[in-house]
């Protein structure tokens, strides 16, 4: 074979469009409208062919294009603006700004996948999106972040139907030299390479630098050529079926994407895990400690778990990765040595207690016993990941489980229509997504005239329709079907049909089949001549989910027969392209999971935003979000047992839902010829969501409740070498020893058989702490409401302070509390430790009261 070696010539722009390049280079720009017109307007026919990336654009352009636009007085003057902007929003210096993680403090985001845009395929689904949507809120916030991930030669895959309408998978390779991301470079102008330990060799991987505004992004990748064939494939695919290859994926994110940071002279402030799958970056992260600050590793534990944060996404435990222990020993055993640890305590870091060694070793588990900070994605999801990781935490309420919620929110300006931005822009400024919480912004909303809203929103409409018929004959196209069929495809969908979209992964819990649940009733909404219903339908099933596929199979089967197929489509290869047009062009959103199985949903608050309005089961983010007046609520709220008992009462409920109230709101017009009360309950929708349910609002809940106070504690505790840690891991370990002798007796009450509104409980508990201090522990009340109607604010904890010692370890509590609702209520007595959230919830360190 003849020797051979590739090289990248980029084209060579004529020096006025030289910041071409450099925006091209930095996906700012992608959440820009009005960097994004720039490029469209270089030349719009290639802009849609290349699929709306700059970097491929600029070397298909011809030369001779470049020239007339030196000569463009307009263009010029819009790249300008566009250069002012980026230099004020990109490049502007805020280190001075970032207390407390101070000048070369970062917080470092690890995540699985990025969603960011269509042409880079390093996601599969929502986790990737909202990932994306979290590093663009913390560029435009000017927070110190870093991401780290993988870069996937195949990505996840791409989905086509065959002539049955079964999804086939493809996976196409990344064209690499068409992607804005650089190789890092080392001082001598050497690839940088890191390098983590496998049970079968050394893996080798290299670094890609993607910049997202101010936040760069820091991509591993194993296909280089230190690495032999089988370790080149280990980021080839993302999610890959086989468990070996993914769970080396994930100690290549954690421990790889940790050294990398470390390699680049970045030492994270904060680390935030941004799902299990990159947990292990805790792992090497306590081996970071150690090295830099020269503190034992006992004490760095400490460290690394008070300054982590762990997001948890998934509210089925079957969900959540795990891997047999014995393919996760051989990652750990090259620790072993150097930290001192022995490779079976590492091991039970990631299993659940009095697991006997045989257990799996959970990602879940790990990221939580890392970190600090545990938060689900909504409100209901918190609750949801309470209950379901509660035997964690034996003996502790579930309510007090220490994990919390951030409800997720959406990046405003990458999914607001370039119609409603402007509208925005007019009316409340051209900051107005970073400034809509305020009371002035908010009103001038609502002197939104409404026709001008609805004729915005019929334009949004009419595009995601030319699209509908463009992606429907690139599908026919594809599978060589008739000149007939081809017709039929250039005429799908009305401009002025009640226009319903779904568009979800094909999973069994997302009940994409609850709308063919009575067929009679769906075809007759579908062939109304008055009031026609026109539904649109996207997304993929996983390669294994059978079933998934079945669905999508057995919903292009409906959809193709021939008095329906001008008002049903299922659009192929669902990305965040096809998920713009959707969220901003549709009429309704229909979403079906079972609940409480959608954590968040993030797909409603994009729709919403563009005035979508939301029919949706009460869940994930809809709990908090749903109110009559701007959308409509499927079913009860209610989860039944039965679960084909719960689709037909869904199922009744849509249907009923679609007929009588959403149908109706839609085709009502006024004497102004338009819906009035639908354009209400749009402003009302769009306006909750600015309000409620942005990723600035998500990001800055982040910075204000974990990132800041990890920061200082990081900062707190590494003072004095490791003073303050080192006395909290003493203390830690001291009530690990000495719990088991605490002891608590039955409490004691005066002999008042009936209470009013007013009285006193008045408590006293004899309680036995051996050589345990009273400033060690809080001995507290503990008072619950027996009949569910009285359930709010209860439980009641109330701390014990008036104490005496009576010898030998023994001490003697009491309190008093006033009964302040009437009610059936039971009390008791528990002991727990004194300290901050990670002492006072360390498993198995609670005692309960105990009967004489």
């Amino acid at each position: 074979m003849k020797f051979s070696q590739v090289v990248n010539v980029y084209p060579s722009l004529p020096e006025p469009l030289r910041f071409l390049e450099k925006l091209s280079r930095n996906l700012w720009w992608c959440w820009q409208r009005e960097a994004t017109d720039l490029f469209r307007r270089i030349d719009p026919v290639l802009w849609r062919e290349t699929n709306g990336n700059p970097v491929k654009l600029l070397c298909r352009v011809p030369n001779t294009r470049f020239l007339e636009l030196c000569n463009d007085t307009s263009f010029l003057t819009h790249q300008r603006r566009i250069e002012a902007l980026f230099a004020e929003q990109v490049e502007n210096d805020v280190s001075e700004t970032l207390e407390p993680f101070g000048k070369g403090g970062i917080i470092a985001y690890f995540s699985m996948e990025f969603g960011i845009h269509e042409s880079l395929p390093l996601f599969a689904g929502g986790l990737g999106i909202l990932a994306g949507d979290h590093l663009k809120s913390a560029s435009d916030l000017h927070l110190p972040l870093v991401g780290v991930g993988l870069f996937y030669h195949y990505g996840y895959f791409h989905q086509y139907l065959d002539h049955e309408g079964y999804q086939q998978e493809e996976y196409p390779e990344t064209e690499v030299f068409s992607l804005p991301m650089t190789r890092v470079l080392d001082v001598t102008g050497n690839e940088l390479i890191v390098t983590v330990d496998g049970p079968n060799g050394k893996i080798h991987a290299g670094i890609w630098l993607l910049q997202i505004g101010r936040i760069p992004l820091y991509l591993l990748d194993t296909d280089i050529s230190l690495n032999p064939p089988e370790f080149r494939k280990i980021t080839a695919n993302l999610y890959p079926g086989e468990m070996h290859t993914r769970l080396t994926q994930e100690i290549l994110l954690g421990i790889g994407g940790m050294r990398a940071l470390d390699a680049l002279g970045l030492f994270p402030t904060v680390c935030h895990i941004n799902e299990g799958h990159s947990a292990f970056a805790c792992v090497e992260r306590i081996r970071n400690f150690v090295r830099h600050f020269n503190i034992d590793v006992r004490t760095a534990i400490e460290l690394a778990i008070r300054s982590s944060v762990f997001t948890t996404h998934t509210p089925v435990a079957a969900g959540h990765d795990e891997f047999p222990s014995s393919a996760v020993e051989g990652y750990l055993r090259p620790l072993e040595e150097e930290l001192g640890l022995a490779v079976a305590e590492m091991l039970s870091w990631g299993q659940p207690p009095n697991h006997g060694g045989e257990k799996p070793f959970s990602m879940f588990i790990l990221g939580k016993r890392m970190a600090q900070f545990c938060n689900g994605v909504s409100l209901l999801h918190g609750g949801v990941a309470r209950r379901m990781w509660a035997h964690l935490w034996p003996d502790l309420p579930e309510n007090e489980v220490p994990i919390r919620h951030v409800t997720n929110g959406v990046h405003v300006p990458t999914w607001i229509s370039p119609e409603f931005s402007l509208l925005f822009e007019r009316y409340i400024g051209p900051d107005w997504e970073m400034n809509f919480r305020d009371q002035q912004a908010s009103r001038r909303f609502d002197e939104f005239f409404e026709e001008e809203l609805w004729r915005l929103h019929e334009i949004n409409r009419a595009r995601l329709i030319r699209m509908c018929r463009y992606k429907m004959i690139e599908q026919y196209r594809r599978r060589h079907s008739s000149i007939s069929f081809l017709q039929n495809a250039e005429s799908v969908l009305d401009q002025g049909a009640l226009t319903i979209a779904f568009s979800r992964r094909f999973a069994s819990y997302k009940r994409a089949y609850l709308i063919l649940q009575d067929i009679e009733r769906l075809e007759a909404l579908i062939t109304n001549k008055d009031r026609p219903v026109q539904f649109i339908f996207a997304g993929k099933a996983h390669p294994k989910d059978r079933e998934g596929k079945d669905l999508i199979k057995r919903l292009v089967g409906f959809a193709r027969q021939p008095h329906l197929r001008h008002r049903i489509v299922f659009l192929e290869d669902y990305d965040i392209q096809v998920a713009r047009y959707l969220v901003q062009g549709a009429d309704v959103w229909l979403n079906t999971p079972r609940r409480p199985f959608e954590a968040c949903g993030t797909s409603g608050m994009k729709a919403a935003l563009n005035g979508v309005l939301n029919v949706s089961i009460l869940d994930g983010w809809w709990v908090e979000g749903y109110n009559p007046d701007l959308g409509w609520m499927i079913g009860d709220g209610f989860e039944y047992p039965d679960t084909g008992f719960q689709d037909k009462v869904d199922s009744q409920s849509l249907y009923n839902i679609l007929e009588n109230e959403v149908i109706p709101c839609f085709y009502d017009r006024g004497e102004n010829g338009l819906p009035n009360r639908w354009i209400g309950m749009m402003k009302r929708s769009m306006k909750m969501v600015l309000n409620q349910f942005s990723s600035n609002r998500m990001v800055s809940e982040y910075e204000q409740n974990f990132y800041i106070p990890a920061a200082y504690q990081t900062i707190k505790l590494l003072t004095n070498n490791a003073e303050e840690a080192k006395f909290l891991l003493e203390r830690k370990t001291r009530l690990l020893q000495l719990w088991k002798d605490v002891l608590v007796q039955a409490p004691v009450t005066e002999p008042i058989r009936q209470y009013r509104l007013g009285d006193h409980l008045r408590v006293s508990v004899e309680v036995h702490l051996g050589e345990l201090l009273p400033g060690e522990v809080d001995v507290e009340l503990y008072i619950d409401a027996t009949s569910p109607a009285k359930s709010e604010g209860f439980p009641l904890v109330v701390t014990m302070y008036d104490w005496e010692q009576i010898g030998d370890g023994w001490y003697r509590y009491r309190c008093m509390q006033a009964f302040e609702a009437p009610g059936r209520f039971s009390y008791t007595v528990r002991v727990m430790p004194k300290g901050d959230e990670l002492l006072r919830y360390l498993p198995g360190l609670i005692s309960w009261a105990v009967c004489c």
